[in-house]
Order: structure tokens, then sequence, then C-alpha cells
């Protein structure tokens, strides 16, 4: 395994943790009156959400790249 790859699996790893941190975090109380008032969630949730989907899809982009330039 090279370390592109590893480093896809560890960004894969990540964004999924980030993304159940976030989504659980979305049900707290703080959360749910934040969004009951201003319609949104609070800035924290925001960005874990966002950042696990953005390392997921990068891990997934690392993955899928990594393996098709190395024939060799």
């Amino acid at each position: 395994m090279n370390s592109q790859r590893i480093l896809g699996i560890v960004l894969l790893v990540v964004g999924i943790i980030l993304l159940v941190v976030g989504m659980n975090s979305s049900n707290s109380m703080a959360d749910q009156l934040s969004n009951t008032f201003t319609g949104r969630f609070t800035e924290a949730t925001t960005w874990y959400i966002v950042g696990g989907i953005g390392s997921a899809v990068a891990g997934v982009a690392m993955l899928a790249l990594g393996s098709r330039g190395k024939n060799a």
C-alpha cells in the first residue's frame, strides 16, 4: 500500500467520524433551540458536518485516483 492510499483511508475515516459527531450534536438541546429561533444549527455543528463531508470526499477521491495512476 502506498502512502496516498493510506492517507485516503485516514481522511475517509476522519470524515465519517466528523459527520457522526456533527449529526449527534445537531440533536442536542442547544442546537434544537438555535434551530428553532434562528432556523439553522450552531456554527460548531455546521463546521463538523461540512468538515466531515469535505474530508470524506477527499478520502474517496484519493482512494479512487491513487489506485488508477500506478500500474507498475
